[in-house]
């Protein structure tokens, strides 16, 4: 299932535009499952996808960045990162039925040690 405007703005490269593909697999997933959504997320997952999505527009390591759970930096509000705790907790472990080739890539970007450009 492929829910519509799940990512409304681009990204500066590849790695963060499957990053960003990987935070709304595991939001959709969450949502689905904790909160009844079938076709749309409701207004509070909604929320929380739009602030990832902004966050990793702005994270200052870009290509270089490792998975946010591992990041030094760390650039959510205490009670967004509890949220997203919440949904990875919760999805982490079920997209490796879902989406297995997705699940592997977000496990191996955790192996990465962020570095800054330049």
């Amino acid at each position: 299932m492929v829910l519509p405007n799940l990512m409304p703005h681009t990204f500066s490269s590849r790695r963060l535009q499957r990053e960003a593909r990987t935070v709304a697999a595991m939001i959709r997933r969450y949502c689905r499952d904790r909160h009844g959504s079938t076709t749309e997320l409701c207004a509070d997952c909604r929320e929380l996808l739009d602030y990832a999505h902004k966050r990793l527009r702005h994270c200052p390591f870009q290509d270089n960045k490792t998975t946010c759970g591992k990041c030094p930096v760390h650039c959510y509000t205490p009670e967004k990162r509890e949220r997203i705790r919440a949904v990875m907790r919760y999805a982490g472990p079920r997209m490796l039925f879902s989406h297995p080739l997705m699940a592997l890539l977000h496990l191996l970007d955790g192996l990465r040690r962020p570095r800054r450009k330049g």
